[in-house]
């Protein structure tokens, strides 16, 4: 249970949530809410991020997994392990970014951004020559929408993880 009652959500702020979300407001959709002017621009934002990058899927969902890991957010994981599926990430991926598996499965640009997620992360600072790998793989807009990616899921998972929001919260919304 989250730390928090669930907000109201009878709101313009919910429905533009919802329609983000084709219909239906996630958990953390609805502790948000208790501040519309937060939620509304992290659903702009994540918004963009999910559904106006350039990035490939599978690297988008590469980076937002292993900074689920990293942060120890198990609703991210549950949230975006299908996303990751069907973005062509296998058994064998996912085992990397939980650091049980042979990072020689990942694709060169796999393993750049991988790097850069958890030096992010870790470290928050990133060195030169990690960053300048970037460039071999991925565009000017991309290293942004990459950089911002893991910003932004290191916000969602460390919002989620102080909220105390579960998979569990996430099985009990979807039987509702």
């Amino acid at each position: 249970m989250p730390r928090l009652p669930y907000a109201a959500d009878a709101s313009e702020t919910a429905d533009r949530m919802r329609a983000r979300r084709g219909g239906r407001l996630t958990p953390l959709d609805r502790l948000l809410l208790h501040s519309p002017p937060v939620a509304d621009g992290w659903n702009r934002l994540l918004g963009a991020i999910r559904s106006e990058s350039t990035l490939p899927d599978d690297i988008r969902e590469l980076v937002i997994l292993r900074v689920a890991v990293i942060n120890r957010a198990e609703y991210e994981w549950a949230a975006h392990e299908p996303l990751a599926r069907r973005g062509g990430l296998g058994d064998a991926h996912l085992a990397v970014l939980r650091d049980e598996g042979e990072p020689a499965v990942l694709a060169p640009a796999q393993r750049a951004a991988l790097a850069y997620a958890d030096a992010m992360t870790r470290d928050v600072e990133v060195p030169d020559e990690l960053f300048d790998v970037l460039g071999e793989h991925f565009d000017q807009r991309q290293i942004v929408e990459l950089t911002a990616t893991v910003g932004a899921y290191n916000l969602v998972s460390r919002f989620l993880v102080a909220m105390q929001i579960t998979p569990a919260d996430r099985a009990a919304e979807a039987r509702a």
